[in-house]
């Protein structure tokens, strides 16, 4: 896979490009990089032009100066498109990347042709209500966690995992970190992507700040396009309930829970995930 990188907004921005026809964007989640949708890249791009990418202060992008926001982020995902000269795209982005894939079709609506949201929500708290203990939860857990994987990498991370996949598929996830989970991936190369790529603390205080900040709830309504919305049944960080509020604000909606799995439903539960965005993209 070869690493592309696009000028755009004043930085670099890191991207792939995978498969021929219809454009779509993939947007990662906090913490993340554009390598977390391996499991859907391939299938994918079997049927559309599959682009991810990095979000700025993730990955290979550039880190500039300054707070981040979800209008900045789809910011930078509209001006890529305009870097490879494309008018509209299907939008795809699991948990922070559904945050921004919400900004971004409320902000550009004309440059999107359907949007899939995947165990995301419209704002940490209703319209209103103060959200800086969610920014101060997530700095102290960021810093724990950069001391745990400088450590003890696999438990480090295996700890971590316990909240983000369903019981069972975490068990074997423990017991084998070698295993290829669907043929595609294994414990040991999400292991490998944290501590060789992670983010930094400094990033993921930016990217709680602009978690914290983001809220949709009362322009959801305005959104046209055909939306798809999965939940999974498991998800701690998502819970159902906040994604059944965003298929309720969207008038062209449709609602999909995924049984058995948590919050890392599109590594866990890849096949079954793959396929309802393909028959969904493809109607």
């Amino acid at each position: 896979m070869t690493d592309l990188f696009a000028d755009v907004n004043g930085i670099k921005i890191c991207y792939d490009i995978h498969g021929e026809g219809e454009p779509v964007f993939l947007l990662h989640g906090y913490s993340d990089r554009k390598e977390h949708w391996r499991a859907q890249v391939g299938e994918l791009s079997k049927h559309f032009k599959v682009i991810r990418m990095d979000n700025r202060s993730a990955g290979k992008s550039d880190r500039p100066d300054g707070e981040l926001s979800m209008e900045i982020f789809a910011s930078d995902v509209v001006s890529l498109m305009d870097f490879l000269e494309i008018d509209n795209a299907h939008i795809i982005g699991h948990s922070m990347g559904g945050m921004i894939a919400q900004n971004f079709v409320i902000l550009y609506p004309e440059r999107v042709n359907k949007v899939v949201l995947i165990n995301t929500f419209a704002g940490v708290k209703p319209p209103g209500e103060a959200t800086d203990d969610y920014e101060e939860i997530q700095k102290a857990s960021a810093i724990a966690n950069q001391k745990a994987m400088e450590a003890d990498p696999f438990n480090a991370f295996i700890n971590g995992a316990k909240s983000s996949y369903s019981r069972d598929f975490w068990k074997m996830m423990r017991a084998d970190p070698k295993k290829k989970f669907h043929g595609i991936w294994s414990v040991e190369d999400l292991i490998d992507e944290k501590v060789n790529y992670g983010p930094t603390p400094e990033d993921l205080f930016k990217q709680a700040h602009a978690i914290a900040q983001h809220n949709t709830y009362e322009k959801l309504h305005e959104i046209e396009n055909d939306v798809l919305i999965i939940a999974a049944e498991k998800d701690k960080s998502c819970p159902v309930s906040v994604n059944k509020k965003i298929h309720e604000l969207i008038p062209n909606s449709e609602f999909i829970v995924i049984k058995k799995a948590a919050h890392q439903s599109i590594l866990e539960k890849a096949p079954e995930i793959n396929k309802i965005i393909i028959d969904f993209l493809k109607i």
